[in-house]
């Protein structure tokens, strides 16, 4: 199926929203809950798939689905198509803050785009998502977040979202290690394993985990900044305690705070 042709804009620096115009009947795929707004005239549907297949059986669909569902997805999919005459426009967003990569799938090697499971935003109807496992044991036993990858393919536009600052580095033949949360996605080419974080101390004490992500061959990866587990784990390690005091930047502070809230020590 191909794939409808997309027009966008990318709004906003750290908080970005990509923001689509529909051309009458076309239609854009997004991860539940991803919408920020539409102009009147845009209906909207959830389907189970990403609707690449127009003949795909029932049971393809669900198995489909059910592959989604072990990894943490939702089984759903929005489908947002415009029903008026005339252009309309609907914009998308992730829930924390970062930069939105647009991808022409048609100019990539292979068509294809694989990319930690939740970076995946919208792309036009016809791009097929699909949920893969990297196949080396090494990976899956250790690569956390990128053990489950998402695999986007076809000849339309399709939009991922990266945490914080996004890193474009282009490989020839060449070999990078990166943190497994800091990989957003890579073309293909890129061969992507698993490899022990140096000498043991290092892997115990370095503070960068006991495995990082090695990427290898010829092709473009994209990198982030922040990733989202990142930024949960420092939102989660100062989040006031269950008491409901402050646990503040030094013990003193968090008293002086307590003192001022009416809370007793």
């Amino acid at each position: 199926m191909l794939s409808h042709e997309i027009d966008y804009e990318i709004i906003g620096d750290d908080m970005q929203v990509v923001e689509v115009e529909l051309d009458p009947e076309e239609t854009v795929v997004a991860e539940a809950g991803a919408m920020n707004w539409m102009d009147n005239g845009i209906s909207f549907e959830t389907k189970m798939g990403d609707g690449s297949e127009v003949n795909e059986s029932l049971l393809g669909k669900v198995f489909g689905a059910g592959k989604r569902a072990i990894t943490g997805e939702s089984i759903f999919m929005t489908h947002f198509t415009n029903k008026d005459y005339s252009k309309k426009k609907i914009a998308f967003a992730a829930p924390y803050p970062g930069k939105i990569i647009a991808l022409e799938l048609s100019e990539l090697p292979q068509n294809q785009f694989t990319c930690q499971k939740d970076a995946f935003l919208c792309a036009a109807l016809g791009t097929k998502l699909n949920i893969t496992f990297n196949k080396r044991f090494g990976s899956g036993l250790f690569g956390g977040e990128g053990f489950i990858l998402q695999k986007l393919s076809g000849d339309g536009r399709a939009f991922v979202h990266a945490g914080g600052t996004v890193v474009k580095k282009e490989l020839k033949n060449e070999k990078l290690k990166v943190d497994t949360g800091c990989l957003v996605g890579f073309t293909a080419g890129i061969d992507y394993n698993i490899e022990r974080a140096g000498e043991l101390k290092s892997m115990l004490f370095g503070g960068e985990g006991l495995f990082l992500a090695t990427l290898q061959g010829t092709g473009t990866v994209y990198l982030q900044s922040l990733p989202f587990s990142r930024l949960a784990d420092r939102i989660i390690k100062n989040a006031p305690r269950v008491s409901g005091k402050q646990k503040g930047e030094g013990s003193i502070l968090g008293q002086i705070g307590n003192m001022l809230d009416g809370d007793n020590f």
